[in-house]
């Protein structure tokens, strides 16, 4: 009886801090990144939209523009297609929860900050009404939460991926980044925003259905690092675990060595930044050891910067581009000033 009330009363205590950990959470995005530009929806004219939905037959003041041809053939009767109007942006977050992620030397470890950010794009999307859904990749299996369209489905939505992110990830798992993506094709059709949240320290197997996601959504690919996977300190002989696998090795950083490191961390940041830029996603590095909401303010100011020139635009010839060259703007936040915290 003893051990039942200890497990309940530890079972309160972990409900009680993640409740306590997503509302401080919540208050820290709010505050430093109040508000929203333009582009919080798909569509900001009135009219029928453009996504299809079906159709019905022919009635009297319908455009005859909208007329389905082909339907019309089929049944011998007049038909028109009916569309979906394009009011709601829906978000789907991938995250990454690998054993990779679960190492961090400097203010926390890289699963702690993917799941910081994909609940701040959580917080400044749903909105208005917006859907954000979850995919985490690093398990036996896909895991699915959401989607959800209010600040209290929103609040579960992030609890379930709470519990999902810290839990030890799996070595040597079947399922990765890239069959997530693969899911996320089949599930989400309609045009809107992915963030994909991961280190990207696999093969890059990911780029194939990245680049797919990219040609139809807006994809944003936030890359997770920390300080020593980039810089070998010289601390003598060290032994170092693969956690994908779990082989240790013991090595003597000497300076040789260590600058045979930072060279090979700089060509393989360098590699995942020119596949991710050509997939035809945005790059974004959050770092352990940075203010990773400061790190998204000011990517989006550069985003929105690049946005406001005159110059040509990458993605002007998509069949989903406007007729004047330009995509709907999707974008999640805006940048404000930064206020402190009260």
């Amino acid at each position: 009886m003893t051990e039942q009330n200890a497990r309940a009363t530890d079972g309160v205590a972990s409900v009680a801090a993640k409740s306590a950990h997503l509302r401080r959470l919540e208050l820290d995005v709010t505050i430093r990144l109040d508000g929203m530009l333009s582009g919080d929806f798909l569509s900001v004219n009135a009219g029928p939209g453009s996504e299809a939905a079906g159709a019905r037959p022919y009635d009297v003041g319908d455009d005859a523009r909208r007329i389905d041809w082909n339907l019309t053939a089929r049944s011998l009767a007049p038909h028109v297609r009916t569309t979906e109007a394009d009011r709601e942006l829906q978000t789907w977050i991938v995250v990454d929860r690998s054993p990779s992620m679960d190492f961090g030397t400097a203010l926390c470890e890289k699963r702690d900050l993917a799941f910081s950010a994909a609940a701040a794009f959580g917080f400044l999307t749903a909105r208005h009404g917006n859907r954000v859904g979850a995919l985490v990749a690093g398990g036996p299996r896909v895991t699915r939460v959401g989607p959800a369209s209010n600040r209290a489905s929103l609040l579960a939505v992030l609890s379930k991926l709470y519990d999902v992110t810290r839990t030890d990830g799996t070595p040597s798992a079947p399922v990765d980044v890239r069959t997530a993506l693969l899911d996320l094709e089949r599930i989400f059709t309609r045009r809107g925003q992915v963030v994909v949240i991961s280190d990207f320290l696999d093969d890059d197997a990911w780029a194939a259905p990245l680049r797919r996601l990219a040609f139809r959504h807006q994809v944003v690919a936030v890359q997770t690092v920390d300080p020593r996977e980039l810089v070998l300190p010289a601390i003598g002989i060290a032994e170092f675990v693969d956690p994908e696998s779990g082989r240790r090795l013991n090595v003597r950083t000497n300076a040789a060595l260590r600058q045979r490191y930072e060279a090979a961390a700089r060509a393989r940041g360098t590699a995942i930044a020119q596949t991710v830029r050509r997939a035809g996603a945005e790059h974004l590095v959050l770092a352990t050891d940075r203010d990773w909401l400061l790190d998204i303010v000011r990517f989006v100011a550069a985003r929105r910067a690049r946005r406001g020139g005159n110059g040509p635009r990458r993605d002007a010839g998509r069949p989903d581009a406007r007729r004047d060259g330009r995509r709907p703007d999707l974008d999640l936040v805006a940048a404000a000033p930064e206020r402190s915290n009260p």
